[in-house]
């Protein structure tokens, strides 16, 4: 199955809508002055500018927008890579945090786009040889997470560690292909995440194996049909990601032309079927990932129907 063009034509007005928001208020997302890597609150600002530089790191790899996105998506990884003072602070986070993983899954999408820290390549290439770090107890679509960022940095390469992909992939909720009807909203949030590790945001869509993918294929439509009459915007992109991100890609174009329907003219995405704060600072907190995502969602499809 080929990505439709209308989904491609939705998931072009997606991406570039849902980039220029990003980038027209990067500034609401900057970390408070005097921030350190001992953060109180990491969910507040430095998980969403990682977000950030997440999405612009894709729309970069997928190299499928226009000239003038390309540049926004290169400016946002500056802008980011500047908030995080090119590196210190995720070196510092991860020096002081040797368990922590998020230093290291905010720094690949630097790397993905050829930012590096030298000081910390060194550091969490001896972290990734640490038994405490192997033997740390993680949920198992996190250990994913972990592995497919050490994927993304190279530390597979700089250690000669050779991942079971499949090991870890079969203890997850989606690893069981359980009760489809018995899924919840977090364990979806969990499934979807599966999948974007597993596959590195669609570039391995052979990343998920033949059984998992014939599971996700079978109910996946359902589940976007449930989320979508709940109005969960925000797992609902996220579904549509996984859609693209298979082997042979599910993209329903009324799906993605409901969300494209959604966006506002200035690309926010609304999350859910609340209303959408007059706030611009409100607007941010309560909408950034969704509009993360759906830059996200918009340049996987194109990429996939570009045939890559």
């Amino acid at each position: 199955m080929t990505v439709p063009e209308p989904v491609a034509a939705a998931a072009r007005s997606m991406a570039d809508r849902a980039l220029s928001w990003l980038h027209a208020h990067r500034a609401l997302g900057a970390l408070p002055p005097g921030t350190t890597e001992e953060l109180a609150d990491p969910d507040s600002v430095y998980k969403p500018l990682g977000e950030t530089a997440l999405a612009a790191s894709l729309l970069l790899r997928d190299g499928v927008a226009g000239p003038g996105q390309l540049a926004a998506a290169q400016s946002l990884m500056e802008f980011t890579w500047d908030q995080f003072r090119q590196g210190d602070m995720l070196y510092e986070r991860q020096l002081r945090h040797t368990l922590m993983t998020d230093p290291l899954e905010v720094y690949a999408p630097f790397v993905r786009c050829g930012f590096r820290h030298a000081d910390l390549d060194r550091l969490l290439a001896h972290r990734a040889r640490l038994r405490s770090v192997d033997g740390v107890e993680l949920l198992p679509n996190r250990r994913l997470a972990a592995a497919n960022a050490a994927r993304v940095v190279g530390l597979d390469r700089e250690t000669g560690r050779r991942e079971d992909w499949d090991g870890m992939a079969r203890a997850t909720w989606l690893g069981a292909r359980p009760e489809p009807w018995a899924i919840n909203w977090i364990t979806a949030y969990a499934m979807t995440h599966t999948v974007f590790h597993l596959t590195d945001w669609g570039r391995l869509p052979q990343g998920l194996s033949p059984d998992l993918t014939a599971y996700v294929r079978t109910w996946l439509p359902v589940w976007i049909d449930i989320w979508r009459e709940v109005q969960q915007w925000d797992l609902v992109v996220e579904l549509l990601i996984v859609g693209a991100s298979l082997d042979e890609p599910y993209c329903r174009p009324e799906d993605w032309e409901t969300i494209a329907a959604l966006q506002h003219e200035d690309g926010l995405v609304p999350r859910d079927g609340d209303p959408v704060d007059d706030d611009p600072r409100q607007r941010f907190t309560d909408h950034q990932h969704t509009v993360v995502v759906t830059a996200v969602a918009g340049s996987i499809a194109l990429a996939r129907a570009a045939g890559r």
